[in-house]
């Protein structure tokens, strides 16, 4: 039996204008309906965005293949047009942000130090004493 590599997990930060914050979460809410599939067809799922006070963005998303992910992206029209009306939303920004955010390192994943102890993650409530 052949198993499936688990996914590339991606996640990054950039830094938002404090005082664009606003629109900034406006163009997300909802983000546009061709960018959406063109995100999905990348490969990328599981994707999100976390916004703190004072305007650190931070994403995480998954992929098969980040790398081919990003070149998909690259070469669409649709994502090069998203990627420039979101530009200057960005402080301290050289280049598209989806190739300039700066990538975080995963230094801990609950479920890849459960697994060589044949523990599955546990749901919340699990195992719990409340009643």
């Amino acid at each position: 039996m052949t198993s499936t590599p688990p996914p590339t997990r991606v996640c990054f930060e950039l830094q938002v204008a404090p005082d664009r914050l606003e629109e900034y979460v406006a163009r997300h809410t909802p983000v546009r309906a061709d960018m959406l599939a063109e995100i999905a067809a990348s490969g990328r799922r599981n994707y999100s965005l976390f916004l703190a006070e004072g305007g650190r963005l931070v994403g995480y998303y998954e992929t098969d293949d980040d790398a081919a992910a990003q070149a998909y992206l690259a070469a669409s029209p649709v994502a090069t047009r998203w990627e420039a009306e979101m530009a200057p939303f960005f402080v301290g920004l050289a280049g598209r942000p989806d190739q300039a955010a700066t990538p975080l390192t995963e230094i801990f994943n609950l479920d890849a130090q459960l697994a060589p102890a044949g523990t599955a993650s546990v749901t919340p409530n699990e195992g719990s004493d409340a009643s």
